[in-house]
């Protein structure tokens, strides 16, 4: 594949540009996910010219408005100089496949940052470059460090981050019906995999695409695609999955066989096995009774950083 761009904060890399001149080395990140992603390090506060090492800043509800101001010296307002940092490099934060985020972090942060209000924090804020991410680039795959550790949490980030790269290099060339529908085609059985109802209307919609709608078409996809996808899939809705491509081999299988597929999906419903056991059975029965659609579909076929997950879910 063409190379995969993500975003990551610098300090996750080991690079040593946090307030007191520290990093947040992350080994995971760059000796895993670094053999399939080129990251591309980048630090708001340092690009606001904030310097290193620097004042510690916080997020503060000054008169109701959030601000990011000093710990120390709360009449240091840099939110303004923060706030400019994504607008300066929107050219480049359009072309990635995902952003790593650093946790906590005032400008960094994803999720339940630390916001004071007469000294009490409330874990409700967001970062300010990470909430300009969210904002401008809603179909970005973003996630934060500490949450790679969960391995659904993981999967699901990682799965998102390959497909907005398919989707991208998709549309490289001129968009049209059938090749909109090839994609989801590819794609549906995993957003059935996160979400039933939304997978189906994502169907429908492509239903509607004409040569004088395909762009307004493809951009409402995608949106409602990654929406989907960013839905944590279940257990249950992998075994509706994996039921649903057993009816591909119902006439072509014997009745050993179709009992052994059926005790392994129930090994799975009931966490006895991980997800990659019964796709790997399925997956050596359509070898011997091929099907196009599954031979296509990258639910069954996932790109090898994709598949090493499924041994943890």
């Amino acid at each position: 594949m063409d190379s995969i761009l993500v975003g990551i904060s610098s300090c996750l890399l080991g690079h040593q540009v946090r307030y007191d001149g520290a990093h947040k080395y992350h080994s995971y990140i760059e000796r895993t996910l670094g053999q399939y992603f080129q990251f591309r390090a980048f630090c708001p506060e340092v690009e606001a010219g904030l310097g290193v090492p620097r004042p510690a800043v916080q997020l503060r509800d000054v008169a109701g408005q959030i601000r990011v101001v000093g710990v120390k010296d709360h009449a240091l307002d840099v939110t303004e100089s923060l706030e400019q940092v994504g607008e300066r490099q929107h050219a480049w934060l359009q072309d990635l496949c995902g952003y790593i985020l650093k946790k906590d972090s005032p400008s960094c942060g994803m999720e339940r940052v630390k916001i004071y209000k007469n000294d009490i924090p409330v874990r409700h804020g967001v970062g300010v470059f990470a909430g300009y991410l969210a904002e401008h680039f809603p179909t970005l795959p973003i996630e934060e460090e500490g949450r790679l550790g969960d391995p659904v949490l993981r999967e699901n980030f990682i799965q998102r981050v390959f497909i907005r790269h398919r989707w991208q290099q998709l549309c490289k060339q001129p968009l049209t019906a059938h090749a909109l529908t090839r994609f989801h085609s590819r794609h549906k059985l995993i957003a059935m995999s996160h979400e039933q109802n939304r997978a189906r209307e994502l169907g429908r919609l492509l239903a509607e695409a004409r040569p004088d709608n395909i762009q307004e078409i493809a951009e409402r996809y995608i949106i409602e695609l990654m929406a989907c996808l960013k839905i944590p899939a279940t257990r249950g809705n992998h075994v509706n999955v994996l039921q649903h491509i057993q009816g591909y081999l119902k006439t072509k299988l014997n009745s050993d066989d179709k009992q052994e597929l059926v005790e392994t999906i129930e090994s799975y419903r009931l966490g006895l096995v991980p997800l990659i056991v019964p796709l790997t059975l399925l997956r050596h029965h359509f070898r011997k009774q091929p099907d196009a659609f599954i031979a296509e579909s990258f639910y069954m076929t996932p790109h090898p950083a994709e598949l090493s997950l499924l041994n943890e879910i």
